[in-house]
């Protein structure tokens, strides 16, 4: 197995705004269940094969948050990776529907892990319509209230949240950051380049 080292192994904390961010570290490897070649990331990876890996097949994240993407350039479906080992496609993809196999890019999620996530969900497009705050972890929108399948824009007002197509955080994933469009999300095309729904049916809160 080959290990290299992309990025310094201590790093100064990094200010994000919101604080403190903590500090990131994830290795990931070219094979499933940890095995090939591997490498080492404190920063982000915008194409994991300028690094000299051909592919990204399992995951050990040792600190903070991440987000993989299925293509180069942070483009394609987006998995959250929070703290532990992700052995195989499967354990980050939320549902077996979606078969990603590999991921080809990722990066840091910075939230202050002192700081409460909060976020006001929206019925219509640029923020129109009906609108409820979300500050805890909803595994069903329609259970606590939220009679429609979809939402039509977002606002971040603090930490990170990733949404899920389906009850139950299953489903396509999309990953809202205040750090990110300055925490506005006025449509839902702009929740990721893979969207193709306003479907939206679980959401929960990015801790590190």
């Amino acid at each position: 197995m080959y290990r290299t080292t992309r990025s310094p192994m201590m790093q100064p904390l990094v200010n994000s705004g919101m604080g403190m961010a903590p500090f990131f570290k994830v290795t990931v490897f070219e094979q499933e269940h940890f095995q090939g070649k591997c490498l080492e990331f404190t920063s982000e990876c915008c194409n994991i094969q300028d690094c000299g890996l051909d592919n990204i097949r399992s995951i050990r994240v040792e600190s903070g948050a991440w987000v993989g993407f299925e293509h180069h350039d942070f483009q394609g479906q987006q998995f959250i990776l929070e703290r532990g080992e992700y052995p195989h496609w499967d354990s980050y993809s939320g549902s077996l529907s979606y078969h990603v196999e590999r991921l080809m890019s990722l990066r840091p999620i910075y939230c202050a892990s002192h700081q409460s996530s909060r976020m006001i969900i929206f019925e219509k497009e640029n923020f129109m319509g009906r609108n409820v705050e979300i500050c805890d972890d909803y595994p069903s929108l329609q259970a606590m209230g939220w009679m429609m399948p979809e939402v039509g824009s977002m606002h971040v007002q603090c930490g990170a949240f990733v949404c899920y197509q389906y009850p139950g955080y299953r489903g396509q994933q999309y990953i809202m950051e205040c750090e990110r469009h300055s925490g506005d999300y006025q449509h839902w095309r702009n929740w990721g380049s893979h969207c193709q729904t306003p479907q939206i049916q679980s959401i929960r809160r990015i801790q590190h």
